[in-house]
């Protein structure tokens, strides 16, 4: 949320530090996110300290990722909404994708459905989230690099081959609150290969601006944004899969995409 204060364009981040907010509100809101940041400490405790194990096939924190990313929004205290805008029924297989605004859709995605994610390769070297990510089974890519994103698309067909799905952003990462101008074809290509469908989530922040991820601002500095923010609802409307057999081939497809994604936009974001 923005509005003009004093001839200056505001955040609701600073909107509800100069709005007076009395002393006894002010200790509420304080304890109420020392509570939530109690929350979060103890949900993120208890993966770090099962990531840390050793174990052969598929770790535990895999299988118990999706509880753990429900456990995290909660903490967070993020309003996640479903939209179900979806008019057939949803295939038991599909290839999730969705555009990238935030950071909070890493957890929010897996909240809400069973998928394996593609992330770039340099989360597996964050400090605690990257052991948590390689626990829970992430797919990596590092997008700078030709051979990476080849080896990725390969990476995502055994995946969806061995019976997973898996989610990740066609935009190629965080590239602001508006969707970015085209498509990578990788989601693409995979649903091509396997025949598995393409599973279109368009994702809204109601506070845009709060939930937004683009420099300078780090992961912990979002992470407190998120937290903090006066308008905490983040809407995840479901559409109708694209099967493969409908498109000549991964760039028709890809554009027939975009273009959903482009009415979406103007839908929601503008």
């Amino acid at each position: 949320m923005q509005q003009k204060m004093g001839g200056d364009l505001m955040t609701s981040r600073q909107i509800c530090t100069t709005t007076g907010i009395n002393r006894n509100a002010a200790a509420a809101t304080f304890d109420a996110k020392n509570d939530r940041m109690g929350r979060l400490h103890c949900v993120h405790r208890a993966d770090v300290l099962l990531s840390w194990l050793p174990w052969s096939g598929t770790h535990p924190v895999a299988r118990l990722f999706q509880a753990w990313s429900r456990a995290f929004v909660r903490a967070l205290d993020v309003d996640l909404r479903l939209h179900q805008k979806n008019r057939q029924r949803l295939p038991a297989r599909f290839i999730l994708i969705a555009n990238h605004p935030t950071a909070f859709e890493d957890i929010g995605i897996p909240a809400l459905f069973d998928v394996v994610s593609l992330a770039k390769v340099q989360v597996q070297d964050w400090f605690v989230v990257g052991r948590i990510s390689k626990a829970a089974g992430t797919l990596y890519v590092d997008r700078d690099d030709p051979a990476s994103r080849q080896q990725a698309i390969q990476t995502m067909v055994d995946a969806v081959n061995a019976g997973h799905n898996i989610a990740l952003y066609p935009e190629g990462g965080c590239k602001g609150r508006r969707l970015f101008s085209e498509f990578k074809s990788g989601a693409f290509e995979v649903s091509m290969r396997t025949g598995i469908p393409i599973l279109p989530i368009f994702l809204h922040y109601e506070a845009q601006d709060d939930f937004e991820w683009q420099p300078p601002y780090t992961l912990p500095q979002k992470i407190w944004h998120m937290m903090t923010v006066v308008n905490n609802r983040a809407n995840f409307y479901v559409y109708d899969p694209m099967d493969p057999k409908n498109y000549a081939d991964k760039y028709a497809m890809k554009a027939a995409a975009h273009a959903l994604y482009t009415r979406w936009n103007v839908q929601y974001l503008e």
